[in-house]
């Protein structure tokens, strides 16, 4: 089946730069069919609060970001490794949260599939 594999993440002081990458495996057959992955993203939520989205990026690399992240973020895909990553630079206090890899998939069937990593915590301290 297809699997999200987080790592990153951490703890870091207001200002620091901290990165995740998720990869997705499992997409070339699984119980009959094989998935194509579409769009890849992250969300985050903190304890309480709505998920919310992070950035997303399309097989064609076209990424998408929060407004309260735009400039400081940076997202990028490489489509061949089915593997997202995160740059956060200039980290504040209020993005700490967990975040979580996406993945939007279809089998040969057409059949969409949502799929999501195990979550990284991202800590900034002030």
């Amino acid at each position: 089946q297809v699997r999200l594999r987080q790592s990153g993440g951490g703890l870091v002081e207001a200002g620091g730069s901290l990165s995740l990458s998720c990869e997705a495996s499992g997409t070339e057959y699984w119980a009959g069919t094989a998935y194509t992955i579409h769009s890849m993203g992250w969300y985050r939520q903190n304890s309480g609060e709505q998920r919310e989205l992070v950035a997303v990026t399309t097989r064609f690399g076209v990424t998408e970001y929060a407004d309260f992240v735009r400039g400081r973020f940076s997202a990028s895909r490489d489509v061949v490794r089915n593997t997202i990553y995160l740059q956060m630079d200039s980290l504040r206090p209020e993005d700490t949260a967990l975040y979580y890899c996406f993945a939007n998939s279809t089998n040969d069937y057409g059949t969409p599939y949502d799929h999501w990593g195990q979550g990284a915590q991202v800590t900034v301290s002030s």
